[in-house]
């Protein structure tokens, strides 16, 4: 039997956080994890962007993500001697006049200031980008190589022994007051589960309101495009480098299809064509799941009736821009006892909870 502090179930961007978080402050960590190349985590782009959604409505506790997010993949990127994070300004091109007067109004108020760059209805030109009504461009925002990262993550954990390839068997792990044992062989202090849009299956966790969306994205060569920074109109365009972008994403709630869909890739390529006048190219299509929660706060917590089993999931779309916080929040309250942000406890949700147990003893 081995004895770990922590048994980690996925290694996405909440789990891979996470381990990095409590190996750092010295504890065993075990993560045991399926590879998925089409994971939420592996799919997305890695967009960090302050400002969301057709409201510009600035992201919750966006200076205090932005600023731990930008120190936790720096740190990464002296580690593994590679880059990871590229702060690029982000331009928000309008669609209308009344878009441009939504966001003149906000922009000139604090906290705005501190994340407004340009705004104006005509923007400098830049190659290949249509401005027919002008845009914003917002700092402190960017995007991070979210498959390199996890991978260069997992080399390192394969190779210590930290990180095991394989599918979690729910029916393997037997959990106690004082921890747990999994395949009579794995001895662990705690259970955290990290395991995405996969949890709505966790029979802790699935009273919680997990809801996957499934999204698309598109890889296309558009040469003539600049690629100075990321562009956003209905979509993302996310520059790759060598005349390639990604562009991305769709929101499709279930049923799910089955991979790929023309349908999504007609809706990509007309907003993309909608940012640029170049020709451009479709290299490759990928489809993944969302781990989406219903008041769009993540799911941070320990079980109700047996705390040795949590749960750091939930992050949906904006997962690299809170990942680094969350999980040296979440270690914070695993290891010292700190108490966890209201906004993202699971007991806001109790009453699912209280309803669920008249139908199943989570206890046992």
């Amino acid at each position: 039997m081995t004895t770990y502090d922590y048994l980690i179930i996925g290694h996405g961007i909440a789990g891979a956080t996470l381990a990095y978080e409590l190996r750092r402050r010295g504890r065993t960590v075990l993560i045991l994890d399926t590879y998925q190349p089409d994971s939420a985590s592996n799919v997305a782009a890695g967009l960090m962007n302050p400002v969301a959604g057709k409201r510009f409505a600035l992201a919750w506790r966006a200076d205090e993500f932005l600023t731990a997010a930008g120190t936790f993949y720096r740190e990464l990127e002296a580690a593994f001697g590679q880059q990871f994070f590229f702060e690029t300004p982000i331009l928000k091109l309008f669609s209308s006049v009344a878009e441009q007067n939504t966001m003149l109004a906000r922009s000139a108020d604090h906290p705005w200031q501190d994340f407004v760059e340009e705004l104006a209805p005509n923007l400098p030109v830049a190659a290949g980008v249509r401005q027919d009504f002008g845009g914003v461009r917002i700092r402190r925002g960017g995007f991070v190589a979210v498959r390199e990262l996890l991978d260069a993550l997992a080399a390192e954990g394969t190779k210590q022994g930290w990180l095991q390839r394989e599918t979690f068997d729910w029916n393997q792990l037997v959990v106690g007051s004082a921890g747990a044992t999994y395949a009579g062989t794995i001895q662990a202090r705690r259970v955290v589960c990290c395991e995405g849009a996969a949890a709505v299956h966790n029979p802790y966790f699935r009273w919680l309101p997990l809801t996957p969306n499934q999204g698309e994205v598109i890889d296309v060569q558009c040469s003539d495009l600049a690629d100075t920074q990321v562009l956003n109109k209905g979509a993302y365009v996310v520059p790759l480098g060598a005349g390639n972008f990604r562009v991305g994403a769709t929101y499709r709630w279930p049923p799910f299809a089955l991979g790929i869909t023309e349908a999504a890739r007609a809706e990509l390529t007309q907003r993309l064509a909608n940012m640029t006048d170049q020709p451009f190219v479709v290299l490759a299509q990928r489809a993944g799941v969302r781990p989406a929660v219903r008041d769009r706060k993540p799911l941070l917590g320990m079980h109700p009736a047996n705390p040795v089993m949590s749960i750091l999931n939930g992050f949906g779309s904006k997962g690299v821009m809170l990942a680094p916080l969350l999980a040296r929040h979440f270690a914070d309250v695993l290891e010292e006892g700190a108490e966890l942000w209201p906004e993202v406890n699971i007991l806001r949700y109790r009453a699912l909870y209280v309803a669920a147990s008249q139908a199943v003893d989570f206890s046992s």
